[in-house]
């Protein structure tokens, strides 16, 4: 049983690999989020390796973690990894049937990731794809975190909370390099929740609550009292059916 944390429980998890070369230098990076609103990312890198394997260590060490903290219930892992979700669960059972060998017969790629995934994996955690560099805020964060981990750069983490010490974690406390060319990482990360919460008020999607405070960077609780329609930035946020809520552009001098 998972202690209680004053930040809450974690409501949102998110993993990313990057591999430069493939095989090549590689990088994975995590992140949480807490109903307090509060955010907790980590992430290590290994000089030689593949997207995949980067893929597995980055849920790997995000499941390790999420053991240790209380969970809401509607907590799923997000992922862009269809290798990752497919081999957990669909391939996995066969593989294991057939002693760790595939149906053509041969050894299991990553055997020793997929081992420690399947002991550690939460039964109360469902994985969910979410389509790469498509928008989602925090698919977009873990992304930049493993990208720069794979170019062997320590980019600045949330409430960094690093994996216990092995070889991919060794650039963590590494020299940066220099990156004066890109926007501030929480002016990037902005601009990424505002251009989506566009494309969601355009398309009149509805959120979930989890979903919703993940979008805002609110916390859970907050929002949870919540009953009347309320205004964030340049939109309107309204109740829709089935506890959710719906994002509206303000219209000019209305907010």
């Amino acid at each position: 049983m998972a202690e209680a944390d004053h930040r809450g429980r974690v409501v949102a998890a998110a993993t990313d690999g990057a591999c430069s070369g493939n095989p090549g230098p590689g990088g994975w990076g995590a992140l949480i989020r807490f109903e307090d609103g509060s955010v907790e990312e980590f992430g290590g890198a290994d000089p030689a390796t593949t997207n995949n394997r980067m893929e597995l260590q980055a849920a790997l060490s995000m499941l390790e973690r999420l053991a240790e903290l209380p969970r809401h219930p509607d907590l799923t892992l997000r992922t862009d990894s269809k290798y990752l979700i497919d081999g957990l669960g669909s391939w996995m059972a066969g593989w294991k049937r057939k002693g760790w060998k595939t149906a053509a017969g041969k050894p299991v790629l990553n055997q020793d990731l997929w081992q420690s995934l399947d002991a550690a994996r939460l039964s109360d955690v469902p994985l969910t794809y979410v389509k790469g560099h498509s928008g989602d805020p925090d698919n977009d964060r873990v992304d930049q975190i493993a990208v720069a981990f794979s170019k062997g750069t320590s980019p600045r983490l949330g409430r960094a909370s690093q994996s216990a010490p092995s070889k991919l974690d060794r650039t963590a406390d590494g020299p940066q390099t220099r990156e004066d060319d890109l926007a501030p990482e929480s002016l990037q990360q902005l601009l990424t929740r505002l251009e989506l919460a566009d494309r969601l008020a355009a398309g009149g999607y509805a959120l979930s609550l989890v979903e919703l405070a993940q979008l805002v960077e609110q916390p859970l609780t907050r929002l949870a009292e919540r009953q009347q329609t309320w205004s964030w930035r340049d939109w309107l946020v309204e109740p829709a059916e089935g506890d959710c809520w719906r994002l509206r552009r303000a219209e000019a001098g209305s907010r």
